[in-house]
Formats: structure tokens, sequence, C-alpha cells
């Protein structure tokens, strides 16, 4: 269907004069600009295929609606429900490259920190289950993965473990902080593009993020105290292993958009890329270290003094 039919079908844009624009970056959906004498709105056209992908429309739409209520996301103007169609209001800034997000790790955290307290989301999130979803997909198409990506199953299975053991309280979380998902206007930084949202582990958010923009382990730190306002080994272990997690999940989510996506981007480097960096700690040393990092008590928060302030790649608490 041509975009016009979309727009036609939108009640706050139909039979108005409207000015439409490509958006670009988009990986399953495509996004217009659209303006008019009363809007000026982005709208979000999605692929039947986001099916595949473990996109649910109805809670993308509202946990939206919940992201601007808590101040982060843009505004919710329209949604076409069973349709892939929502309708957000433009906001002006900046669009995020990775280096912008290692520059802003402070403010980013602050922004992060109003979602997560905000209000709550429809849906939950699990990375684990999301991957486990991915690869009955796989399997029962018949797709092809990247070499070695089964190897790596029983050591998913341990950090999976580690993680369970000792959770940590579940907020509203976006589940998906690529760094185009920043805008910044040089007032607060906003969030959007809540697909993947869902309730979930902070720790989690913030490892995916740093990961995202494939940033090292100083900025972990830097954003894990700047999140929490404090600094620990098992703080940043559940952090890097969800991250882990991640890699190991959204390579299979490229095997599959590289199946069905009409997209013109190469989903099979991405997967590629995504499988070599989940396996560079998948069979390292360090990954034993993580996970009795992560299964071990946090410190006392009132400990931000001491070793734990002064903790950095290498250094000893």
């Amino acid at each position: 269907m041509l975009v016009d039919q979309w727009l036609d079908r939108l009640a706050c844009l139909a039979g108005q004069e409207r000015r439409v624009d490509d958006l670009p970056g988009g990986l399953t959906n495509h996004n217009y600009r659209v303006r008019t004498a009363t809007h000026d709105v982005v709208v979000r056209i999605s692929s039947p295929t986001t099916d595949l992908l473990a996109v649910n429309r109805e809670h993308e739409w509202l946990n939206s609606r919940a992201a601007a209520a808590a101040g982060v996301g843009a505004p919710v103007v329209d949604y076409l429900a069973g349709q892939g169609v929502l309708v957000v209001g433009f906001l002006p800034g900046v669009t995020y490259a990775a280096a912008d997000v290692a520059a802003n790790l402070p403010r980013i955290a602050r922004a992060v920190r109003r979602l997560h307290a905000g209000p709550a989301f429809a849906n939950d999130f699990d990375i684990f289950e999301v991957q486990r979803g991915y690869h009955e997909i796989v399997i029962q198409r018949g797709l092809r993965v990247p070499e070695g990506y089964a190897a790596l199953g029983e050591s998913a299975a341990r950090v999976e473990a580690a993680l369970r053991r000792l959770p940590e309280l579940r907020v509203p979380c976006h589940n998906d902080l690529l760094a185009a998902n920043f805008l910044d206007d040089g007032g607060d930084i906003r969030i959007v593009d809540y697909e993947y949202s869902g309730t979930n582990e902070a720790s989690f958010e913030l490892g995916n993020l740093i990961n995202e923009s494939q940033l090292d382990h100083d900025h972990l730190v830097e954003l894990v105290r700047a999140y929490y306002g404090r600094v620990d080994r098992r703080l940043l272990a559940r952090a890097e292993l969800w991250g882990l997690a991640g890699r190991y999940a959204w390579t299979l989510w490229g095997v599959i958009q590289h199946s069905v996506s009409t997209v013109d981007h190469d989903f099979w480097d991405f997967a590629l890329e995504r499988q070599a960096l989940a396996a560079s700690l998948f069979t390292s040393a360090r990954l034993g270290d993580l996970l009795e990092d992560a299964t071990s008590p946090s410190p006392p928060e009132s400990s931000t003094t001491g070793p734990w302030r002064a903790l950095r790649t290498g250094d000893e608490a």
C-alpha cells in the first residue's frame, strides 16, 4: 500500500495538505515525518514479518504511552490497531551516534532512570525467552545460522542460571537502546522506538546499551556509577552478562531478518558480528569470574567510598 493510503486512514492527517519526508534508520519499519497545518508527527509503518521478531505492536503502543507519561518518550498521537501503524509527535533534536553516547553517559543514565521509574509497561521482556523463540523460528524455517552458534548453548545456559539467581527488581525497560534511539535537544535526552520494550532488569538495559554502541568496560563502569550512584563487581558483572545474553539472542534476530526483511541492510553481517562478539566472552576465562561476581551479594550502598569507588578495569576490590 502506498504511504498516502496509510496516511488517509489516520484521523489526525486525513484530508489535509501535508509534507511527507522519509526518515532513515528503521530496521524493522519505515518511518516518515509528516507535517500539516496542525500536526508535526512521525508515522511508523511496520511489516507483518516483524511478528517473527518478538515485536508486539499493541505492547509497543501501550508502552510508548507510558514512556511519554514518564517524560522520556514522544507523545503518542494515533495508532491503527492490528495494522502496524503508530503515530507519535516529532521531537526536534540531534540523533545520537555511538560517539555521542560515549560522551553523554551521565545524562543518558538520568533519562533511563526516569523511564525505569515511570508508569508500568504492559508486558514482560526476557532475552532468554526471546532467544528460544527465535531459535524455534530458525529451526522451523530451516534458516542458516553462523558457524559455531550451537556450540555456545552450554555457556549461555550457565549465564542464564547465574542471572536467575538473586534477581533484581524489574522495571519498565526500553531493551533496545541503540544510539539512534536517543534524541538530544540540549535539555533532557529523550528515548524513542519502543518495539522491544517491556518490564526487565535494569542491568540488561545498561549492558545492552553499552554493547549496542560497542563501548568498552570503562564506559560500562561510568554508566553503572551514573545509574546506581555506586559501582561494585556484582552490578558490573550482571550488566556485562545481560549484554552478552543480548548479543547471543540478537545473532538470531539478524538471521531471521536476513531471511525476511525488505529493509536495505546487511543483516547477515549483523548476525556474524553479534556472534563473534558473544563468542569472544563465552569462550574467555573471564566468563567464570563474571558468573561468580554476578551471584555474589552487593556490598552495602554506603560503600561507595573505599575500594568500590575506585573500581576500574583490572583493579582489585
